[in-house]
């Protein structure tokens, strides 16, 4: 071994290899620490060249190292801002001044209508470009509790959406920015600051009702995480909270194609439809408003495309940014369809909120359609346990609603995925079980019968040709190649490997 070695070592071609290669590392080893250094320099002479600001100016320090004012001096107006807020949410403000402040509002909402969004409780989960413009909406209409739910800090990328944000605000929690630029609008407003992420496990802390106890009045969810995203909306589903989502900003252009629906109408974006299938898995297939854009891609237009890897390399993309690097993807985005997008939620929060009369996009009315498929798929079942078990009736089945809707309407594209037609669908199994496809759990009065059926197993057909599946496969025993040719059978092989991926958001 040693003189493998030895003899390994000692051959040139080798050490030539060896040298090139210690060689490379060292060399990438210093374009990276260049690329680094260069980077550090770019951001630090952007920083020098915005002018220091001094107690001439209303504010004594320098930016700090996110480019954020320095907290060891006040905003001269700053702090005269939160003196007065101080009074004010104290009762120490003329109720004559608010009203004539919220004179149009009035006029418009009633008297009434006024005080019950006075009166009203906001919370705004996402305080981004659409979350704040929503926020400062609900700020200048008179509500005076507002929740804001958000752990991220202002960039220099916000800038180009945010509703009040500053260059002196990048690297400040997005919720301390938009309550500090309010409440120089309206200081009577009660603000509760939660910066931290929103998801499944904090959300009864984070919807928690106000400090007298008063539940929400609604909750906008401006996040742009689906799973968050989810979380927030099955919560308030649940808990009967209201709430109002909103859809993708991103890629699109066109002002006059957003409306508000309901989430079984939603469509036309990726986010809109990602969270639309996960919580029809979820068993909620309508009864959430959320505004979307009905604006379709083409030729010309944003795509969410990867960051041209010659741009990321220019570094300009985390400057000023508290996450240095953190964004390898851009997301296209017109400053103005953010603020659209958060002023209509805003407008649907006020209007429902003081009782004005409002009224959705027609929805499509499916239930009672996924009530016969499901009913469908039920007699089916039945009549395949009745091949191996006689007299079987009274299946149970494993399949919800939302599993319906999701299968016929999602990943089916309410489509057959024989023939393509929209219409009589229902949903079967694609192959014949090879067993008892019926699981028998207790005896006697207490028996319980149950379809051992998941979303993998099933396919979108209509009615006629489900008849026809059945006759066939099911009952003839005739193998699916004698039915289908080949290029069925695949697509229908890859809309099954998806459902099988989808289960999981079941649980």
């Amino acid at each position: 071994m040693s003189s493998f070695l030895s003899e390994t070592f000692s051959n040139p071609r080798l050490q030539l290899l060896a040298t090139a290669a210690v060689s490379g590392a060292t060399v990438a080893g210093l374009i990276l620490g260049y690329q680094a250094l260069e980077r550090e320099e770019r951001l630090s002479q952007l920083k020098s060249s915005i002018p220091s600001l001094s107690t001439e100016n209303g504010r004594s320090g320098r930016l700090n190292g996110f480019g954020a004012s320095s907290e060891s001096g006040l905003d001269l107006e700053d702090a005269r801002n939160m003196a007065l807020a101080k009074r004010a949410q104290a009762g120490d403000f003329d109720e004559e001044l608010i009203l004539e402040q919220l004179a149009r509002n009035q006029v418009f909402l009633t008297p009434q209508g006024l005080q019950k969004l006075r009166d009203s409780f906001i919370i705004v989960v996402g305080c981004g470009g659409v979350g704040s413009h929503a926020t400062a909406t609900l700020a200048r209409s008179g509500v005076s509790r507002i929740r804001l739910v958000d752990f991220d800090q202002v960039t220099l990328s916000s800038l180009n959406r945010h509703a009040v944000a500053t260059l002196a605000d990048v690297g400040t929690p997005k919720v301390q920015c938009l309550q500090r630029r309010l409440l120089a609008i309206a200081p009577w407003i009660k603000f509760d600051l939660r910066q931290d992420k929103f998801d499944g496990a904090v959300a009864e802390a984070m919807l928690a009702p106000w400090e007298d106890g008063r539940r929400p009045d609604f909750v906008i969810d401006a996040i742009d995480n689906i799973d968050t995203k989810v979380a927030l909306l099955k919560h308030c589903y649940d808990e009967g909270l209201p709430v109002i989502s909103c859809m993708g900003a991103g890629c699109k252009g066109d002002p006059t194609k957003i409306v508000i629906g309901d989430i079984g109408t939603s469509k036309d974006d990726g986010l809109s439809r990602a969270t639309r299938r996960r919580l029809k898995l979820l068993g909620i297939t309508s009864g959430i408003p959320v505004v979307y854009s009905t604006e379709q891609s083409g030729e010309g237009k944003a795509e969410l495309l990867p960051l041209p890897e010659e741009e990321f390399q220019k570094g300009s993309v985390g400057d000023l940014g508290v996450m240095p690097n953190f964004r390898v993807r851009i997301l296209p985005v017109l400053g103005t369809m953010p603020a659209i997008f958060g002023l209509t939620a805003a407008n649907h929060v006020i209007l429902r909120v003081t009782g004005y009369p409002v009224t959705y996009v027609p929805g499509k009315a499916r239930e009672r359609m996924y009530e016969g498929i499901l009913t469908f798929v039920q007699g089916s079942e039945e009549k395949l346990a009745r091949l191996f078990v006689p007299g079987t009736t009274g299946l149970k089945m494993p399949l919800t609603l939302g599993d319906v809707a999701f299968m016929s309407e999602e990943l089916y594209r309410g489509r057959s995925i024989l023939s393509g037609i929209p219409t009589k669908l229902v949903l079967i199994r694609w192959r014949k079980p090879e067993t008892c496809s019926m699981v028998v759990i207790g005896e006697g009065k207490d028996e319980q019968r149950c379809s051992t059926i998941r979303l993998r197993d099933l396919v979108c057909m209509t009615k006629e040709e489900a008849t026809r599946h059945e006759k066939e496969i099911f009952k003839a025993d005739k193998a699916l190649q004698q039915l289908y040719d080949e290029e069925t059978i695949k697509r229908v092989e890859e809309r099954m490997a998806e459902a099988e991926k989808y289960e999981w958001y079941r649980t």
